[in-house]
């Protein structure tokens, strides 16, 4: 059996934004539904959400019958919870809270077979097919797709060393968290901030990589676009349900 190819890193790789929808139920019922839209990839959310590996597991499987891609957030930069979401199957993953050059490295040996890196070995996993993809070991790298996110003041001022980092694919800026580390807690587009994250999406397309944000604003969605980030994703599904549940019901009880 032969390695997938992952044409979202590919794509990536070739300049072609891809458009992306965030999902944070925690429900393989609903990763489905959104997994069949036609979005260029999904964001399976580890870090704020209930779930937990088996719920990721039935997510990956949901998802896995369409052509978007899954990628994974971790909940941290975390040798361990990276080694085991590889293993059950995930080949595109999100590391939050990216500071430094030094955590950009491991980030990346942690999904890295030795001598390359310090990820474990084990030959049966869903991620080898359970043995049936031929030297998987040997050839993984070329279709694992790894994003670092930068979402404080400190990442910022080390973008350039975190993105220039080999084997990382896309750096994310995540700018809630940013937010709140420049001072302005509880916003996401703030004109103060709106100038920095768009010359933080330049820096890191400079270096080479590509840049990710989320956004559920079409207008900031299409700026960001426009600046040349190169994964945007543009709603969540707990968005989505909790807005237009209440938009429906306003309709019948003004």
């Amino acid at each position: 059996m032969e390695l997938p190819r992952n044409e979202f890193k590919h794509a990536l790789a070739a300049g072609k934004p891809q458009i992306g929808l965030w999902s944070s139920l925690s429900n393989s019922y609903c990763v489905e539904v959104i997994a069949g839209a036609g979005y260029d990839w999904i964001l399976i959310d580890t870090e704020h959400s209930p779930a937990d590996l088996e719920n990721v597991l039935g997510q990956l499987q949901a998802a896995a019958p369409y052509a978007t891609e899954a990628v994974v957030r971790v909940p941290w930069n975390d040798m361990v919870t990276i080694k085991r979401t590889l293993d059950i199957g995930a080949r595109s993953i999100l590391i939050p809270y990216v500071q430094t050059e030094e955590e950009a490295r491991n980030a990346v040996a942690f999904t890295r077979y030795p001598p390359q890196g310090v990820r474990g070995v084990a030959g049966t996993t869903r991620a080898t097919r359970f043995g049936r993809i031929k030297e998987y070991t040997k050839r993984v790298h070329d279709e694992l797709c790894v994003l670092v996110q930068i979402e404080t003041e400190l990442g910022l001022k080390n973008l350039e060393a975190i993105a220039s980092v080999e084997g990382i694919d896309g750096v994310f800026i995540g700018p809630a968290d940013l937010h709140a580390s420049l001072g302005y807690l509880g916003e996401s587009n703030n004109p103060k901030v709106m100038p920095v994250i768009d010359d933080a999406l330049r820096r890191i397309r400079k270096c080479g990589k590509a840049p990710g944000i989320l956004t559920g604003v079409e207008a900031d969605a299409k700026r960001w676009l426009e600046v040349g980030a190169l994964f945007v994703a543009v709603g969540a599904d707990v968005g989505i349900l909790a807005r237009e549940s209440e938009k429906l019901l306003a309709k019948f009880r003004p």
